[in-house]
């Protein structure tokens, strides 16, 4: 199935309303769990390390890391401006090692070369036209040895899985919930196509794969 791209920013009150309300609890914590096995397989971060959320929404991941790693220090990014109100709400009772800033994506490795010790995103990759920019934003900000996990949907193969997947996981969902959903399934980047931006950025100490019926993950290392 030919990709479609789709917006690259939530910027209606509609669909920030919508996403910041649904429940993503169980994505969230896969996420987080994911980030916790990548660090059992390649040893613990540095001390005070950093780590980076890009295209962190309202927060969700942002702060589940912050409470994870307590003396991390953990920056949140996204270019949506009512997301990010979300977030700083959301955050208010967390400690202090958290904060969430506005920067579009080409704009971070300005801000923040060098200095990440772990970069993460979750469903980040598909709104991206040009999806190589997260790859080259991710080493430049990439201390060296660098952990990076970034999970997102898979496309599928055909308009009929599209369907069959929204029916099984969004079957009484808002319409704005199902229309985005149906969208990134559409704007998502195969495994294959993903493993491809990461050979073509020489990052060849992470690799893509496929997991359950509509995500994939990519983790491993910089540098």
């Amino acid at each position: 199935m030919q990709r479609i791209p789709e917006p690259e920013l939530m910027t209606t009150q509609e669909q920030v309303d919508a996403y910041a309300d649904a429940d993503f609890s169980s994505g969230d914590s896969r996420t987080v769990a994911l980030v916790e096995q990548l660090l059992d397989e390649t040893g613990p971060l540095p001390k005070d390390p950093l780590i980076v959320d890009l295209g962190c929404g309202p927060g969700n991941i942002t702060i589940r890391l912050a409470e994870l790693l307590p003396n991390a220090q953990v920056i949140g990014i996204d270019g949506s401006e009512p997301m990010l109100a979300v977030a700083k709400q959301r955050s208010i009772r967390t400690s202090n090692n958290l904060k969430f800033i506005r920067l579009q994506l080409h704009d971070i490795e300005v801000e923040l070369k060098d200095l990440a010790d772990l970069v993460v995103s979750n469903s980040l990759l598909h709104h991206l036209k040009k999806p190589d920019l997260l790859w080259s934003v991710t080493q430049s900000i990439a201390m060296p040895g660098c952990r990076v996990l970034h999970r997102d949907l898979r496309r599928p193969t055909s308009l009929a899985e599209v369907h069959r997947l929204q029916q099984q996981h969004l079957p009484k969902a808002p319409s704005v919930l199902i229309q985005d959903f149906t969208a990134s399934l559409v704007a998502a980047y195969t495994t294959d196509e993903v493993n491809q931006q990461l050979r073509r950025a020489e990052m060849n100490r992470a690799k893509a794969r496929s997991e359950d019926d509509r995500y994939l993950v990519v983790s491993g290392l910089v540098g």
